[in-house]
């Protein structure tokens, strides 16, 4: 297993080359200022910085990981990237895939419980937003699974931050809310945030007036109930 320092210094090397792939392609997106992005357009004006990630960027899966591209454009990019309406996919159960992703991340797991500092963080948006991509794909066990840890999450927002526990009582819509953020998240490098950033706005909805023993506002179950 690799500790936390070494696990620093392979990350570090293995993003130097694309670090200084995106300082390109910043400059290019800059100066040509476009309303829209995708590949193809990477691939028509920057056929270089496309070569690149079409060779080394690709995800545990095999794919060209765009994830990894879009969170290092600046922020304003990040907004049109538009990969163009996905193709509906065919439900299916791949637990090797689920397990490319998991054996990558076994000792990391614990950040889905407590994110100590900003590394945890990172490790808990990649591992979040490979699952994403492969439950978007149709991959039915990517979705218990990603449910099952991000319920360790939402538990921790629901117990220390007083806006968000008026989910308690909830637990129905919280999880149609967390299958809607899966099947619609983009690219805009943290699907933590963008579930948090959700929860909080449909909370203002709710009036805080439900108290709930704590078995009941437990959630985690959301996996069991969304199996």
């Amino acid at each position: 297993m690799l500790n936390r320092k070494s696990a620093r210094i392979r990350a570090s090397r293995s993003g130097t080359d694309l670090d200084r792939v995106v300082v390109t392609f910043n400059a290019l997106l800059s100066k040509q200022e476009p309303t829209k992005l995708n590949s193809s357009w990477i691939q028509r004006h920057a056929p270089a910085c496309y070569r690149f990630i079409r060779k080394r960027i690709r995800n545990e899966v095999g794919v060209i990981d765009w994830d990894r591209v879009t969170r290092l454009l600046n922020s304003k990019y990040q907004r049109r990237w538009d990969p163009g309406r996905r193709r509906r996919h065919s439900a299916y159960a791949h637990a090797e895939e689920v397990n490319l992703v998991l054996n990558q991340y076994q000792d990391k797991l614990y950040v889905f419980i407590t994110a100590a500092d900003d590394f945890d963080k990172q490790v808990r948006d990649m591992i979040s937003i490979a699952l994403v991509r492969l439950a978007q794909a149709g991959n039915t066990l990517a979705r218990q699974e990603l449910t099952r840890l991000i319920g360790y999450t939402i538990d921790h927002w629901l117990e220390d931050h007083a806006f968000l526990s008026r989910w308690r009582g909830y637990e129905e819509e919280l999880r149609r809310r967390l299958d809607r953020c899966i099947r619609r998240y983009r690219y805009t490098g943290s699907f933590i945030l963008y579930l948090r950033k959700t929860l909080e706005y449909a909370a203002r909805g709710i009036r805080p007036s439900i108290a709930l023993s704590a078995d009941a506002a437990h959630l985690p179950g959301i996996a069991k109930n969304g199996e």
